[in-house]
């Protein structure tokens, strides 16, 4: 089990680094930095996601805020997120959706879903030349969002 507090500095330190070199949005910087699923049980949101992904994932408590971490390199640039459980965070089926990366195939990480206590809600959609999305419901009842390159 790894520190928050320690996880979130050092993420966080990364991505000043950075905007202190580029200070507004555009295109050649991520329009998405960090996300946040909630969870009201983290260790079945953790099963789940890891399940669906066949992945590890680092999980941080702190006080009565617990985290899990999608994969990451800390300084890549790239945008990255996690699963959160605490008094400030509520499951949710509307609001914003956001799109995990699928690739390098949205129908192999699709059917490992339902096996993993979730529900398709839209198993596939062409979105032409970008690509190929689903939509999801987590074992939280969160609506999350698979894009994919490929099928």
């Amino acid at each position: 089990m790894i520190d928050i507090g320690q996880q979130r500095n050092q993420y966080f330190s990364i991505f000043e680094h950075y905007y202190q070199k580029r200070q507004e949005m555009n295109k050649e910087t991520n329009s998405l930095n960090w996300f946040e699923i909630p969870a009201l049980d983290i260790h079945k949101s953790k099963s789940f996601y890891e399940t669906i992904f066949k992945t590890e994932m680092d999980l941080s408590k702190n006080e009565d805020t617990e985290m899990v971490f999608f994969p990451w390199n800390p300084g890549s640039g790239k945008a990255n997120g996690c699963v959160v459980q605490s008094p400030n965070h509520t499951p949710s089926a509307s609001g914003s959706i956001i799109y995990l990366n699928a690739d390098p195939s949205l129908t192999l990480i699709v059917d490992r879903v339902e096996k993993a206590g979730g529900k398709v809600m839209v198993p596939h959609m062409n979105i032409g030349e970008h690509g190929h999305i689903a939509l999801i419901l987590d074992t939280e009842g969160n609506q999350v969002g698979l894009h994919a390159n490929a099928e």
